[in-house]
């Protein structure tokens, strides 16, 4: 069964993967797994995921294989990245970035204190 068959039977109800095991031997690994946060998006999605990425990237490419406005692609993309919130797109700075752009005068003393109490 593939990830498409899967989405497709669990009707984008949440599921847990209780065992998985190796195709190339009998090892087998039981327990309570999540399946990745690609996997759990809608087939429709997860082609346009796959569309995007097989397309670098280029929005101009995604309105022509779909036939969409540019304003429709990003929408897409931006109702799909919400969906996988698994990466800091803005982590927070590491100390010693944040003393040397207060050396250089780039931050007040105060906005450097700010940005080290920021939790991590």
């Amino acid at each position: 069964m593939d990830w498409q068959e899967l989405t497709d039977l669990t009707q984008g109800r949440p599921f847990v993967v209780e065992r998985v095991r190796l195709s190339d031997s009998d090892i087998a690994v039981e327990g309570r797994f999540e399946p990745p946060r690609l996997a759990q998006l809608a087939v429709d999605d997860q082609v346009f995921v796959a569309a995007f990425v097989r397309s670098h990237g280029s929005i101009k490419e995604m309105e022509r294989i779909f036939g969409v406005s540019y304003p429709t692609v990003k929408s897409r993309l931006k109702r799909i990245a919400e969906q996988l919130d698994f990466v800091d797109t803005d982590p927070a700075p590491a100390g010693a970035d944040v003393l040397d752009r207060l050396q250089r005068g780039e931050i007040s003393a105060q906005e450097a204190l700010d940005e080290l109490e920021r939790p991590r």
